[in-house]
């Protein structure tokens, strides 16, 4: 983040499969609220299923969309806060114990069970990207949200640690800085998302999101507050995509505007006399279809995805325990009968998430398919020691703090 005046600057680097999206914004010291002051997208041509297969391509995108933040805000991008997702992003539960050091929990006792918590086994090709405290135990008190100055001899912490691929962080990172940015951090997307969509009330009750994108369905499930299971399936909107090119003959540029403009996702909610026009491949004249028969090609897909993620949630009972149900986001889950379909396959009340906690650029804010970038920008604003107990650093990082707690300790 960047100071300007009065204001604090932060810019969110959204670079997912279909879009670069880039948004500035201004937090008011005084109100904590965020207002946006600029937005710039680009087509990604150098990112599939969320991670960089072309660097130039993928640096091009990046200048064009940042390019026009700067033109749209006035001000010089430099920082910045990037979203990582993909099929090489993994999660996994853990915990640790130490000894209070004093009378009282302090925020150095709870720094050293993080890192405690933390010291797992990770692959050479991994990188822990967050380590999400779940809960806290002191002695025999379980359920602890906050220990600090709590009376105790014995510190616990369960927590959720989510890693990911070093070279796709590496090749994010590569690509940000070609563009003369840094990346201040860098989040996993769907928990920016769900820092942007979900209410405190789901957070608590139980929740599942799904981030539904081009290249990935992102799920996250939250519950008691705190993030407790992530998973990453590789399909989403560019498998509908595809299957309305094969289905129907027709180039993959006009089966996406097909998919954006007329498809839903349950063929009994359109009209059976309806009919839209489809491009034909080559120099062949175009032809009429009813928009059913597009709807029928798009249900089977989208039927499917929605049972791959009953699936994943049902193995880990995270389905049954969702009481506020399931939200959906990202730019595929706009189409319609989304909702609907999700219902009827989830068996859970679901219902299509927005943006929260931010001002500005409607078309911005209430866009399911930039959810994620507003909640970069959210989650930039959580006060530092929140953010590293998040695990808002690499796993080098946290060696090295915890080499200085050794260090000031002997």
């Amino acid at each position: 983040m960047t100071r300007k005046r009065d204001w604090e600057i932060v810019t969110a680097l959204d670079i997912g499969t279909s879009k670069v999206a880039a948004i500035v914004a201004a937090m008011d010291e005084d109100s904590r609220e965020l207002e946006i002051l600029g937005f710039g997208s680009s087509s990604s041509l150098g990112m599939k299923r969320g991670t960089v297969v072309n660097i130039e391509a993928t640096v091009r995108s990046i200048h064009q969309a940042v390019g026009e933040a700067e033109l749209m805000s006035g001000v010089q991008i430099g920082d910045v806060i990037v979203g990582i997702s993909g099929d090489h992003v993994q999660s996994l539960n853990s915990h640790g114990i130490v000894a209070v050091g004093g009378d009282a929990v302090s925020e150095t006792d709870m720094a050293r069970v993080i890192e405690a918590a933390r010291a797992v086994v990770v692959p050479s090709d991994k990188r822990v990207l967050h380590v999400l405290p779940r809960e806290y135990v002191v002695d025999d008190q379980d359920g602890i949200l906050d220990p600090t100055l709590m009376s105790g001899v014995r510190l616990e912490a369960h927590v959720h640690i989510i890693t990911v691929g070093e070279s796709a962080a590496q090749n994010i990172e590569k690509c940000v800085r070609r563009c003369d940015l840094r990346a201040e951090r860098i989040v996993l997307e769907h928990l920016a998302s769900g820092t942007a969509i979900l209410t405190e009330d789901e957070m608590q009750l139980g929740c599942c999101l799904l981030d539904i994108g081009a290249g990935t369905t992102d799920i996250a499930v939250f519950e008691g507050g705190s993030i407790r299971f992530t998973h990453v399936i590789p399909i989403a909107g560019d498998q509908v995509t595809y299957d309305i090119a094969q289905s129907l003959r027709t180039p993959t540029q006009s089966a996406e505007q097909l998919k954006i403009s007329h498809a839903c996702a349950l063929a009994q909610m359109v009209e059976e006399d309806k009919e839209i026009e489809v491009v034909s491949v080559g120099s062949r004249p175009p032809r009429k279809i009813s928009q059913q028969a597009l709807s029928r090609v798009v249900e089977p897909r989208c039927e499917e995805l929605f049972q791959l993620v009953h699936n994943v949630l049902h193995r880990g009972g995270y389905l049954e325990s969702a009481a506020a149900g399931v939200v959906l986001t990202g730019g595929t889950s706009a189409m319609p009968g989304m909702v609907e379909l999700a219902e009827e396959v989830l068996n859970v009340p679901v219902r299509l998430g927005h943006a929260q906690g931010a001002r500005g650029l409607s078309e911005v804010v209430n866009n399911p398919s930039h959810a994620t970038g507003v909640g970069l920008l959210l989650y930039a604003l959580k006060p530092r020691d929140q953010a590293a107990a998040a695990g808002g650093r690499s796993q080098k990082g946290g060696l090295r703090s915890l080499f200085k707690w050794f260090k000031g300790q002997f």
